[in-house]
C-alpha cells in the first residue's frame, strides 16, 4: 500500500511539473508577445519595400525600421487600425515632420494601404515642377547633375537615367532619378498649394512614382495619417529573391545596405 501511494505521489508530481512548465512556457510567450506588441506600437515597425518609387534611395527587397514616436501617435499607429471603430482624430505627442523626411503613411484614398514617400511640402507650401525641377514657393529648388544611374526601364531592360542630387529649401540634399528625362508624366504639374493639417509627398524616382502630383490617387497627405518616419534599413535582398530562402543569402542579400541610415 504504502509503495503504491508512493508511485502515485511521484506521477502527481511529474503532473504538476509538466503542467507548471507548461504554464510557465504560456506565460513567457504572453509576454514577448505583448512586449512585441508595445515596441511594434510605441518605437519602432518593420516594413518592406515592394515597389522602386524611392530608388536610389530605397531598393525593392529593402526591409527597414519606422520609429513611431518622431511624429507622435493617432489612431494609425495602432495595429490593424483600418479594423478598429476609432474615431478619434489628431494625434497625441505631435510632431509636424521637416522637409526631406522619408515617412510611412496611409493612403487617404483608403486609409488602409501603407505608403512611404519623401516629405516635400509642409502646410501651406506651394509645389510645382516645371520641366522635371522642383519649385518650392515659387522658387527652383536646387538641383545639380551627378553620376546616371543604373536601372530598368518601363518595360524591364536595364538602362541609365539622368540623377541629380537636390537640395531642397532646410538644407536636405538627396538623389532623385528622372528615368524618362524631364518630359515624363509629372514634369510639369500645376500649383499645388497644401492645406492646414496636410503634407505633400514625392517619390524619388520621380517618373516612376505615385504621389501626391496625382490627386485622384494619393493627393495631400493627412498629418494623422502618418505612422513613423524611416530610420535605418535593417536587410535587403535582391528584387525577385525571396528572403526565406536563407542558403541563398551569400548571393542574393546586399550586404553593404545592412544598417545603412535613411536621409
Amino acid at each position: 500500500m504504502d509503495r503504491a501511494r508512493t508511485d502515485q505521489d511521484l506521477k502527481r508530481g511529474k503532473d504538476a511539473g509538466l503542467w507548471d512548465s507548461i504554464k510557465e512556457t504560456v506565460k513567457v510567450g504572453v509576454q514577448a508577445l505583448l512586449i512585441a506588441l508595445v515596441v511594434r506600437t510605441l518605437l519602432f515597425q518593420p516594413f518592406n519595400i515592394p515597389s522602386g518609387s524611392l530608388i536610389p534611395t530605397l531598393l525593392i527587397g529593402d526591409y527597414l525600421f519606422v520609429s513611431k514616436y518622431s511624429y507622435g501617435y493617432s489612431k494609425y499607429s495602432l495595429p490593424l487600425s483600418e479594423y478598429l471603430p476609432i474615431e478619434a482624430n489628431g494625434r497625441i505627442w505631435g510632431a509636424m515632420p521637416k522637409q526631406g523626411d522619408i515617412a510611412v503613411f496611409k493612403l487617404p484614398k483608403d486609409n488602409a494601404t501603407d505608403y512611404i514617400k519623401r516629405v516635400i511640402g509642409l502646410p501651406g507650401d506651394r509645389i510645382q515642377v516645371i520641366e522635371g525641377v522642383l519649385n518650392i514657393n515659387g522658387r527652383p529648388v536646387k538641383r545639380e547633375r551627378i553620376a546616371d544611374y543604373s536601372t530598368t526601364d518601363a518595360f524591364g531592360q536595364p538602362t541609365l537615367v539622368p540623377q541629380y542630387r537636390e537640395t531642397l529649401p532646410n538644407g536636405v540634399t538627396h538623389e532623385i532619378i528622372e528615368r524618362d528625362g524631364d518630359r515624363g508624366l509629372w514634369d510639369n504639374t500645376q500649383v499645388y498649394t497644401v492645406p492646414p493639417n496636410h503634407l505633400f509627398m514625392m517619390g524619388d524616382n520621380r517618373d516612376n512614382s505615385t504621389d501626391s502630383r496625382d490627386l485622384g490617387n494619393v493627393g495631400y497627405v493627412p498629418y494623422e495619417n502618418l505612422i513613423g518616419r524611416a530610420e535605418v534599413i535593417f536587410f535587403s535582398i535582391d528584387e525577385g529573391a525571396a528572403a526565406w530562402q536563407i542558403w541563398n543569402w551569400p548571393w542574393t542579400v546586399r550586404w553593404n545596405r545592412l544598417f545603412k541610415p535613411i536621409h
